[in-house]
């Protein structure tokens, strides 16, 4: 290892949050070395890696495009390949190009206390050969789920089908499905977003779910944002959207958990009014939970209920039984006949991107951890991850933790700290899961990731404005983080040397 190899920041992976930390870094902490390691052969994470037909976003641009790059594209819900295209643009403008190392995935991480660094361990190249990295800091901007495969049941006797069974994750592109049935299982934001794509391409289309989802019809694209456009300087009404679609996403939820009666009445009734009273709307799209114990689906331009209303895609909700050479036979006894499968089941979800973590030399148990303000963790030092919402676009609160991350970077220069550490003070915290979604996705998963707290601030609360004030205005010393100077060759371990930050040389900072 060389001392190229050497970093103040390492930012793992290079899509939407991690160009995103780049520039926070580039432009707030110009004095720190930082490289982004992205595993895969290009940039862009999953809108690169996402192709599937129809493939879009599920929040807004405003909100999930870049505050300090908004988003200039008449489409507030925009295909894949534009998303795309926003994100290495944006990498372009602010030269982030020599700072990202493409085809480095990362395996492993070992923090030292005796020298206050992580080294990182990568696969490189298409041989996967082992590189190191050292840094001070570790930032994982890689997302939570599986990049090599997605979630795919135990189907019964789905080997005896006799055509292409496929997940979204590894769609093929030479796929035609003009003139074919497909078949769709799932219910979900993928299977939402194929069933329209699918058959504007000509499939005859069948979404075939276990139990309905609620999904909300929104305009691809936003009146008021264009009005705003012709009488506003861009940057101005794109604050202005951005700001509005904030709050209309925050009311949306809040009103969903407090009146889940009146807001399950209000989707019923938008999904009649779309369909028409011939369509059985109780059966397939009125599910056993309240809005928002799962996430809102989110039909553009009401393109799904349109596919459904003219004959163009059909939807059974029933339980599979097994799979059969010609198609599925159902429980009820029903046999869907289809050319091509598709299984939209969902994502399979790693804690702390899939990296086997170590605390000197102790391996680190993510499920065993506490999330402090959702972005560090107990008792784990110099190590921060991207997480966004999950009632609201990801990079809203992504871009909140960029810039506490720059600013507690700059707070330790300026104080000679080495080393910041979360960790738990108060007996009264109880631990919670770390998401309430009762989506099988996440339950899957939910006992490997780490835990929230009952309260602040180990609590996530979902909310853009509690954040806001948490993460950007409140002070960076508390009775929770620990922070540490520089180790010397008489220094003990972290543990023992680490002080919580209040005290005279830092009551007037942070």
């Amino acid at each position: 290892m060389t001392d190229d190899n050497d970093y103040d920041v390492l930012v793992i992976g290079a899509g939407l949050s991690g160009i995103g930390a780049g520039v926070h870094l580039r432009e707030r902490c110009p004095n720190k070395r930082f490289a982004i390691l992205e595993g895969r052969e290009r940039t862009g994470g999953t809108w690169d890696l996402f192709r599937y037909p129809g493939v879009r976003s599920d929040s807004d641009m405003f909100t999930l495009g870049y505050p300090f790059r908004p988003w200039q594209d008449t489409r507030t819900i925009a295909p894949g390949e534009a998303i795309l295209d926003y994100i290495r643009q944006t990498a372009q403008e602010y030269e982030l190009g020599r700072h990202v190392q493409l085809q480095r995935r990362v395996r492993r991480a070992s923090w030292s206390s005796a020298t206050a660094r992580w080294t990182v361990e990568a696969d490189a190249g298409e041989r996967g050969e082992l590189v190191r990295y050292t840094c001070n800091f570790l930032y994982l901007c890689s997302g939570y789920y599986r990049y090599e495969h997605g979630y795919l049941p135990e189907f019964p006797d789905a080997d005896t089908f006799r055509g292409p069974l496929i997940h979204p994750q590894q769609w093929p592109t030479e796929l035609a499905v003009s003139g074919k049935r497909v078949v769709v299982i799932g219910s979900g934001a993928t299977a939402v977003t194929l069933v329209p794509a699918l058959a504007a391409q000509g499939a005859d289309v069948t979404m075939l779910q276990r139990s309905p989802t609620y999904v909300l019809a929104l305009p691809s694209v936003d009146p008021l944002s264009g009005l705003l456009r012709r009488v506003l300087p861009a940057k101005t009404a794109a604050g202005i959207n951005r700001l509005k679609n904030v709050w209309l996403t925050m009311l949306f939820f809040e009103s969903s958990r407090r009146w889940p009666r009146l807001m399950r009445r209000l989707l019923r009734l938008q999904t009649r009014l779309l369909l028409g009273r011939r369509f059985d709307v109780d059966r397939h799209f009125s599910p056993s939970y309240a809005p928002w114990d799962q996430r809102v689906c989110i039909a553009a331009d009401a393109d799904l209920f349109r596919a459904l209303r003219k004959g163009e895609a059909s939807i059974v909700t029933e339980h599979i039984e097994r799979f059969v050479p010609e198609g599925i036979r159902l429980q009820s006894g029903q046999t869907l006949a289809a050319d091509v499968i598709v299984s939209a089941t969902g994502l399979d979800l790693v804690p702390l991107g899939d990296i086997a973590f170590d605390i000197d030399g102790q391996a680190l148990d993510p499920g065993r951890t506490l999330t402090y303000k959702g972005m560090m963790f107990s008792g784990v030092p110099n190590l921060a991850q991207a997480t966004g919402y999950t009632n609201a676009s990801w990079t809203l609160k992504c871009d909140l933790t960029n810039r506490y991350l720059c600013r507690l970077l700059n707070f330790m220069e300026q104080r000679g700290y080495r080393t910041c550490t979360p960790r738990p003070a108060d007996p009264d915290v109880a631990t919670l899961p770390f998401v309430d979604f009762s989506s099988g996705y996440v339950q899957r998963a939910i006992d490997r990731f780490p835990k929230q707290g009952s309260k602040a601030p180990w609590r996530l609360y979902q909310n853009y404005v509690r954040d806001l004030l948490s993460l950007r205005y409140a002070r960076l010393e508390d009775d929770v983080l620990e922070f540490g100077p520089a180790p010397t060759a008489a220094t003990p371990p972290l543990a023992a040397t680490t002080r919580r930050g209040a005290g005279p040389a830092g009551r007037d900072a942070a």
